[in-house]
């Protein structure tokens, strides 16, 4: 595929626009996908007209949104379906057990992606939903997969500016190291309205073996945060989970290791 001086082929600025809705979710209007996307309106208008053709997009009215085909293809990834399907009995259990919103998440390089999310019976404002992601350090399942992720990537992220989604937002380094080496203590990480106001969670690492590959969370609202109560559920699930996927190499979707040298 030829390139062009004004930056990338077309595959490329294609992603870019798909990537909008990776980022944020929703329906955008052309012009939104343009300048979010940083393409001009001429190319934006011409990919996306092709993007609904293959069915990635699909119109509605003047707004576009991600389309079928893209559901079919996700739902096939084979690591990511398999250790969903696993966890899904585990989560249904601490559902069932809480009565709160439960989450299934995996690392990608810094970011949470959920893979799962089951809706407690209280109206939370929260910033996570299937399929998208959130920065590690201002998530509770985010910390704990960071606490037990190769001492490499958690120097990394210690060493950069730290992300700050909510006015709690961990963005002191010094504070979210040791959380982390709590985190590695206890097998519990914690966020408190961290990731959006009047919202706490706790989560705990799923492993497959010696690597962490996912962690499990419930979220409440901040006036029912009661770490001792919800903690044992969070902890239980996560064992029972680690348990089923224990010696298994098909599930490594983390890159990090057990217990890094902080």
């Amino acid at each position: 595929m030829s390139r062009n001086s004004a930056g990338g082929n077309m595959l490329d600025k294609a992603a870019r626009i798909l990537h909008v809705f990776q980022r944020a979710g929703g329906e955008f209007r052309l012009t939104e996908l343009s300048a979010m996307s940083g393409l001009s309106k001429t190319t934006t208008f011409r990919l996306v007209g092709e993007l609904v053709r293959l069915g990635f997009l699909e119109r509605a009215g003047e707004r576009y949104r991600l389309g079928n085909r893209l559901f079919e293809l996700g739902s096939l990834v084979p690591r990511r379906l398999d250790l969903r399907e696993a966890a899904l009995p585990f989560l249904q259990d601490l559902f069932e057990g809480t009565r709160r919103t439960v989450h299934l998440g995996v690392r990608d390089g810094t970011d949470v992606v959920y893979l799962e999310r089951m809706h407690g019976h209280d109206t939370l404002a929260l910033p996570s939903r299937i399929g998208g992601r959130l920065p590690l350090t201002c998530t509770a399942i985010g910390k704990a997969l960071l606490a037990f992720s190769a001492s490499e990537l958690v120097e990394e992220v210690l060493a950069a500016p730290l992300p700050r989604l909510a006015p709690r937002s961990v963005t002191d380094p010094v504070r979210l190291r040791t959380e982390l080496e709590q985190t590695q203590i206890s097998g519990l990480a914690y966020e408190e309205q961290e990731a959006a106001p009047g919202v706490c969670c706790i989560a705990a690492p799923v492993f497959a073996g010696a690597t962490a590959v996912a962690a499990l969370s419930v979220a409440v609202p901040r006036e029912h945060y009661r770490p001792a109560h919800l903690a044992p559920a969070v902890r239980t699930a996560a064992l029972g989970l680690s348990r089923v996927l224990k010696g298994g190499t098909d599930f490594a979707i983390s890159l990090g290791g057990h217990r890094p040298a902080l």
